[in-house]
């Protein structure tokens, strides 16, 4: 009995040194992760949700917690280009080689356009992810930027959410609630760690060594139902309000953090690109209509909101944090690319307000393509669908 007593005593012991040990692991090591390292989903899209998508598509994340291809063993001559923003780039109902970082890199790994940058390898992997707004992506690259090399190029789409965060929080004067490591990164050293066996250190540890040397696969049946039910919601809402209200915090907020991690950018990279936030922006059909759901006066994936903005001030809203990311980007004389006048402003390049179709992901590689390569990117012809005041808008600009 004794013996046994021990034994228990001696495993306990054991166990708890073995957890304390893990702990200590992960937080000296301390590396921070948007997505887990290793990571593989298969999501199977609903085409009556979204008939513009592919029926099945990948996410795939590499050894660097990118989602993109694994990077070259050799680094000669390799041009190195890291994605960061939100939703838009992250492009999560989309292919590996859709969403438009992946096409991007397709683009470039051609033979012209690697003289062009004078490489033998081009690497693309995006860290973007969804609900990322300015604040959040400048932890992001606080975090996460020491642990690369010297990259040959940053490319950073941000916005959408510090607009959308601003509006479910109630428009308030005061600055956007803070982002927190825990939102941001999905695989980080700070715990919080437990007792219970999920909540374990040493558990985490087998987690994360599964995801990256046995790379599962987690299938996501009907994947984007979340996007149908927000459509609901806005589509039974009792209050649209029609009146904007003052955006000075939000936009205050946004250009604070666009202008510190673009700088964040600079010190780490040859080269950084700003590619400025899309949203559609016209008269919404009804069936337009029906594929929206942003706007909401409450968080729309958490709780039922009943009171929205109308689509006219969301988009006076998105209007002026654009104007305001053109001005960060002149002053800090970094290159933008404006997408509004290159993608159709209908369900053919949009499936929502701000998330590009697989037609739209390619017009938006190819605008990328060319600022990176330093060529000239050709303005589609406006079609009948375009109204008559964003035409002459973008003749302007032509």
């Amino acid at each position: 009995m004794i013996t046994l007593t021990w034994g228990i005593v001696g495993a306990l012991l054991l166990s708890v040194a073995v957890e304390l040990a893990a702990r200590f692991w992960i937080r000296r090591k301390g590396d921070y992760f948007v997505f887990p390292p290793g990571l593989r989903l298969r999501l199977k899209i609903d085409r009556d949700l979204f008939p513009q998508l592919e029926r099945e598509t990948r996410f795939e994340v590499n050894r660097d917690g990118e989602r993109g291809g694994e990077v070259p063993r050799s680094v000669d001559r390799l041009h190195r280009i890291l994605v960061a923003g939100g939703s838009q780039p992250e492009g999560f109902l989309l292919d590996q080689y859709t969403a438009w970082p992946g096409a991007l890199q397709r683009l470039l790994e051609r033979p012209e356009a690697l003289r062009r940058l004078g490489a033998t390898h081009v690497h693309v992997g995006s860290i973007a992810r969804s609900g990322v707004g300015s604040e959040a992506l400048n932890l992001i690259l606080e975090r996460v930027l020491p642990r690369y090399p010297r990259l040959s190029t940053i490319i950073v789409l941000v916005g959408a959410s510090d607009v959308l965060r601003w509006l479910e929080d109630g428009a308030p004067p005061a600055p956007p609630r803070r982002a927190r490591v825990a939102d941001v990164f999905r695989c980080h050293p700070e715990g919080p760690f437990g007792w219970t066996p999920r909540a374990l250190a040493a558990f985490e540890l087998l987690r994360r060594a599964r995801r990256r040397w046995l790379r599962p696969v987690e299938v996501h049946e009907r994947a984007g139902k979340a996007d149908a039910q927000a459509r609901a919601m806005r589509a039974r809402a009792k209050e649209i309000r029609d009146t904007m209200p003052d955006p000075s915090s939000m936009l205050d907020h946004f250009e604070l953090h666009l202008r510190a991690l673009l700088r964040k950018a600079q010190a780490h990279a040859d080269r950084v690109l700003v590619v400025r936030q899309p949203w559609l922006d016209k008269v919404f059909t009804p069936e337009e209509v029906a594929c929206m759901w942003h706007g909401g006066a409450g968080r729309v994936w958490r709780e039922d909101v009943t009171t929205y903005y109308s689509f006219d001030v969301c988009s006076r809203l998105m209007a002026l944090l654009d104007a305001r990311a053109v001005r960060v980007a002149k002053e800090l004389h970094l290159e933008h690319v404006d997408l509004m006048p290159l993608l159709e402003p209908s369900l053919e390049d949009y499936y929502d307000g701000f998330h590009a179709t697989p037609s739209g992901s390619k017009t938006v590689a190819r605008a990328v393509a060319a600022a990176v390569l330093r060529q000239p990117m050709t303005r589609p012809q406006l079609t009948p669908q375009r109204l008559p005041e964003r035409a002459a808008m973008y003749a302007q600009t032509m």
